[in-house]
């Protein structure tokens, strides 16, 4: 990528007191701060970047070494090393020399720090580029102003300032002071992607040391003097009110410092309430927490069962609902099909469970309050932590943690709440960590969903019509509790699918939420990649075709221009994913095994995977993973990899086994014997293949899920002639 085709930043030196005043650095040195511009902001969606401007900096001491903040938040996918190196690779750093510093909840200064939607990259690796190019064309300049030349005669290079006439060198540190006199470039030059040294390579995180020895803080591991611990309790049943509460029990034992009811806060990721006991150490918290003796008014969702809600939605999108959007005559094609092909298709409850449950430290006092959080949000925090406090959003400051684990629940901070509830009734600095059992019970939940589509095929297979309804509890409910059915931006993945089908029509069926339903990762692709990817294959069944070619001739029978990136990309993923499966030879495969393969096209990224499972009986072994991907430049090879891995983990896990159980409107899970995520020695051979081109770069996060549910599926399919359509494959007896 060039800079004739870069979108310009507008980049400024920042104040050096005012920045060293901040951050507490030594002075002296370049500081740099980025700002993307109005007509970059306009164009980014809700969670990248709002009307602010978002500054990225940029240190470099005297004696050279580089600080670079990272505004996104570390939850082990490797944004962190990703973001930095391409600032690096631009600034042409000695990576050696590099050191990374996770930012402070400041939307002021880092523009949107929610990280999520595998946005991160897609909107921050432009400016991150630039800020490295300005300050690299600054140092240039520094140096070319020592040595009396123009600075088209110099040249950077590993941390240092090269002359090209005779090869003197001056290191960065040295130039630092000079370079920070220097006019900020309005347009910097980027690389080349011939020219990167960092970017698309295998860089190691820059904090593997540290994990691997268990040296990084994480939102559990803080401490400070004067710290009081607390456990906490909810209704278990969502809309619940505290009936009577008796804690007398508790506070006879030795350590305990109070028990303390929880109100519920009416915002958006406040609590739900409950009631904490707070103790001078996480033990007596939670013992003390079991002798509280509590009586719930369960209220209106205490019948919620989701054996019979998910029966309700079938029955739901099995009959006429809410018409969405419709092209063509849907009615006619199905008049005249040779053949009419129907599935339903559901999928239950999901929780994030991530390693580390929801934990934070908070230190309200009468004119400040503190927090280190767990978090993907930070500016989340300010504003709920404003509105409970009645303080500015800028009082708090939020210390961002390394998050073990988070797949969306941390963007919701509802425990952070609870702390500063918590500090503030014992005025002390609180930490707070749900327990495992309260995390499952009590959390934010996937989509229950249910799936029907119906369609006509003529004589020579092809689609000629597509029905396609839908019933899933809308995320749209945590904001709006009378939102009962998934909004028209939900529903519009199906219109806008790059299958080519001329009569098409989506329905919108009933879907009250009883519970809280909040962001999973990859969200609602995790079940239109399977009932897409699934149906297709089916399809191809009918038709007497093989998957891979009918995906293509839906692909090829779309003549839409707008859709034609679309499905170039589909197709060149499906086709390597093919490839290197060895489609081709899969009738030679040995009995009982079979090859599923599935594209999906989510977060701007496209994905597709093909799966080798062998199946004996109900024992289904996943022997072996192929994907193939599109996220146009990576950033680092082996990052990218990972999040692909880690995709075939989480979605081994909920195709085959996990989903979580309401009945009598509570959860019946309890943790992990009842939500049995995949184990270390399940996991399959997997090889991921990128597509290489110029296209920007795009997310990974998310996309990997959306490919292998169906994949799966119809790789088992393939082996023993069983057809999956729900999701898990099996379910637990709980």
């Amino acid at each position: 990528m060039t800079s004739s085709n870069t979108v310009s930043n507008t980049i400024t030196n920042e104040s050096r007191r005012q920045f060293l005043k901040n951050s507490g650095l030594a002075s002296g040195g370049l500081i740099l701060g980025i700002s993307l511009p109005q007509h970059v902001m306009a164009k980014l969606t809700v969670g990248d970047v709002g009307n602010f401007n978002p500054n990225a900096f940029i240190h470099i001491a005297q004696n050279g070494d580089t600080l670079i903040y990272c505004g996104r938040c570390e939850m082990g996918q490797g944004i962190s090393t990703a973001l930095p190196a391409a600032v690096a690779d631009e600034l042409e750093a000695d990576w050696t020399r590099v050191v990374i510093k996770q930012a402070d909840g400041n939307e002021d200064k880092y523009g949107s720090q929610a990280t999520g939607g595998s946005a991160s990259i897609r909107t921050m690796l432009e400016p991150m580029r630039e800020a490295g190019a300005a300050a690299k064309e600054m140092l240039i300049a520094a140096a070319a102003k020592v040595w009396q030349v123009p600075a088209t005669q110099c040249l950077a290079d590993n941390h240092f300032v090269v002359n090209k006439n005779n090869q003197q060198k001056l290191a960065y540190g040295e130039l630092a002071s000079l370079a920070a006199m220097e006019k900020v470039p309005a347009k910097p030059k980027l690389k080349t992607k011939a020219e990167y040294k960092y970017i698309g390579k295998g860089l190691a995180r820059h904090n593997l040391g540290d994990i691997v020895q268990g040296q990084l803080t994480y939102g559990v591991d803080t401490k400070m003097p004067g710290l009081k611990y607390a456990a906490i309790t909810h209704c278990p049943v969502l809309g619940g009110k505290l009936k009577s509460l008796d804690k007398t029990a508790a506070l006879t034992m030795p350590g305990v410092v109070d028990v303390i009811e929880i109100p519920r806060f009416d915002v958006p990721f406040g609590s739900i309430g409950g009631v904490a006991v707070v103790a001078d150490n996480t033990w007596t918290a939670q013992q003390a927490l079991k002798q509280v003796k509590i009586e719930w008014d369960l209220g209106p969702n205490q019948s919620y069962d989701t054996k019979a809600y998910k029966a309700m939605l079938v029955k739901n999108v099995e009959n006429p609902a809410e018409v969405v959007t419709e092209r063509g005559d849907v009615q006619q094609a199905f008049a005249d099909a040779a053949h009419v092909v129907k599935a339903t298709y559901t999928g239950g409850h999901l929780s994030h469970s991530p390693m580390e449950p929801n934990a934070s430290v908070v230190w309200v006092q009468k004119d400040s309050c503190e927090v280190w959080a767990a978090t993907q949000s930070p500016g989340d925090i300010q504003k709920v932590l404003a509105q409970y406090l009645k303080r500015d959003p800028k009082d708090i400051l939020v210390h961002v943690t390394m998050a073990g684990g988070a797949f969306g629940r941390k963007f919701k901070c509802d425990y952070v709440h609870e702390a500063a509830v918590l500090s503030q009734k014992v005025n002390a600095p609180v930490q707070l960590i749900w327990s495992r059992e309260e995390d499952m019970r009590t959390g934010y939940y996937h989509s229950i969903n249910a799936q029907h589509i119906e369609a006509s095929l003529d004589k020579a297979g092809n689609v000629t019509g597509w029905m396609h309804r839908i019933a899933f509890p809308p995320i749209a409910s945590l904001f709006d509790p009378s939102q009962g059915k998934a909004t028209k931006g939900d529903v519009a993945e199906i219109a806008n699918h790059p299958f080519g089908i001329v009569n098409l029509r989506s329905e919108n069926g009933d879907a009250p939420a009883h519970t809280r339903i909040g962001w999973y990762r990859a969200v609602y692709a995790i079940f239109y990649g399977f009932a897409y990817g699934t149906f297709a294959d089916e399809l191809a069944q009918q038709a007497k075709q093989d998957t891979f070619s009918f995906l293509n001739k839906l692909y090829d029978s779309n003549k839409d221009p707008k859709d034609a990136e679309k499905v170039k990309r589909s197709k060149a993923v499906l086709a390597l994913a093919a490839q290197q499966a060895n489609w081709a030879k899969r009738a030679a495969l040995p009995k009982n095994q079979g090859l599923g393969i599935a594209v999906h096209y989510s977060f701007n990224t496209y994905v597709a995977m093909a799966v080798l499972v062998e199946v004996k009986g109900d024992d289904i072994k996943v022997l072996e993973v192929n994907a193939a991907v599109d996220c146009g430049q990576v950033l680092n090879i082996d990052g990218a990899t990972a999040q692909m891995e880690g995709a075939v983990v989480m979605g081994m896990s909920y195709s085959l086994r996990t989903e979580i159980v309401f009945k009598n409107g509570a959860v019946v899970n309890s943790n992990f014997h009842q939500y049995p995520v995949l184990r270390i020695n399940e996991m399959p051979l997997v090889k991921v293949y990128f597509v290489e081109n110029d296209e920007k770069a795009t997310g990974l996060g998310e996309p990997g899920l959306g490919p292998f549910a169906p994949a799966l599926s119809n790789a088992v399919f393939a082996a023993s002639g069983k057809r999956y359509r729900d999701l898990p494959f099996t379910s637990m007896a709980i």
